[in-house]
């Protein structure tokens, strides 16, 4: 998976900490806490590759992916990512969704837009 010319999957497969709060230019534990993840959860290789981890990562990755054609940037996708209120589930940003454990909804919400449909 790439933002602009920056990979942010490594050589395992797994979504890089490193190499994804570089492209959004903000710091390991801010893309933590935006994930809905402790610190802790980042620090060390294991619990890097810990499944919980890295399907949020992955989530968060899918969604900035979609909003990034429209937003015209990803700097632009992480801003609405993080303060855009979705309509249909109370005004929660995909941040408070994909927190919550409810990345699909918010993934759903951006498939229904992108197929036409409006909120």
């Amino acid at each position: 998976m790439k933002f602009g010319a920056l990979a942010v999957v490594d050589a395992d497969g797994d979504i890089s900490v490193e190499a994804l709060a570089k492209a959004l230019r903000i710091t390991k534990s801010e893309l933590a806490l935006a994930v809905g993840l402790g610190s802790g959860a980042i620090d060390g290789k294991d619990p890097l590759h810990a499944s919980s981890t890295q399907r949020r990562l992955r989530q968060t990755c899918e969604i900035l992916k979609r909003i990034e054609p429209w937003a015209g940037s990803i700097s632009a996708a992480w801003s609405w990512y993080r303060s855009y209120p979705i309509a249909p589930f109370g005004d929660l940003t995909a941040e408070a969704l994909v927190s919550r454990g409810r990345a699909e909804d918010a993934l759903l919400y951006l498939s229904q837009i992108g197929e036409g449909g409006y909120a």
